[in-house]
């Protein structure tokens, strides 16, 4: 799409932060569904964030064939929305330790959990497999798992974010191409009738 004032539409599947945002969004619905009580506001707090999380990352790389803005503010609004799912599954396990300090534990960064997460974060992306480990732990440990896929995410989106804005000084947007092509377009017909 070199000579196209449209960039290339990206695809969404082949993403990993969509891939993560999908095993997020799957581990969120169980853990709300399982664990918290009926009719908690958080239940749906919870999944409309991983939802929007998800989503939004699908409708940004679809409007990036017009609008590398609305791309760029579309998975912003994918990173908002799962800093604040981060946020409350860090509150689920801040409360539960105030009764029980051992199954509140965060998991700290340097952690064998967090590095055995890492580990299986890196080597896998499919929400199944995730699912699979995540149906057989406590709740407690289901958190944390959810905060580590989160925090790696949340790492990707930056980075994805970071490359959107490069692509945008360096290419433009829709207005900028379309001016530049029809310039061309023109100095090839004025050419032609030389």
């Amino acid at each position: 799409m070199e000579n196209s004032i449209y960039r290339n539409s990206g695809n969404y599947e082949a993403l990993w932060t969509y891939q993560k945002s999908v095993a997020i969004y799957d581990i969120t619905c169980y853990f709300t569904e399982k664990y918290l009580r009926k009719f908690d506001r958080t239940i749906d707090q919870m999944v409309q964030a991983a939802r929007s999380g998800k989503q939004n990352i699908i409708e940004g790389c679809k409007a990036s064939i017009v609008s590398a803005e609305t791309e760029i503010k579309l998975i912003g609004v994918a990173h908002a929305s799962l800093y604040e799912l981060l946020e409350d599954y860090n509150d689920y396990l801040r409360k539960i330790s105030y009764t029980d300090a051992v199954r509140g534990r965060i998991w700290e960064n340097d952690s064998i959990e967090v590095k055995k997460m890492k580990e299986l974060a890196r080597a896998h992306n499919d929400a199944a497999f995730f699912m699979n480990i995540v149906m057989t732990r406590p709740p407690e440990t289901i958190a944390n798992i959810a905060i580590c896929l989160l925090k790696q995410t949340l790492f990707m989106l930056d980075n994805q974010l970071k490359k959107l804005e490069k692509d945008f000084l360096k290419d433009g947007g829709l207005r900028e191409r379309m001016t530049r092509l029809r310039l061309e377009e023109r100095k090839k017909q004025g050419s032609y009738y030389k």
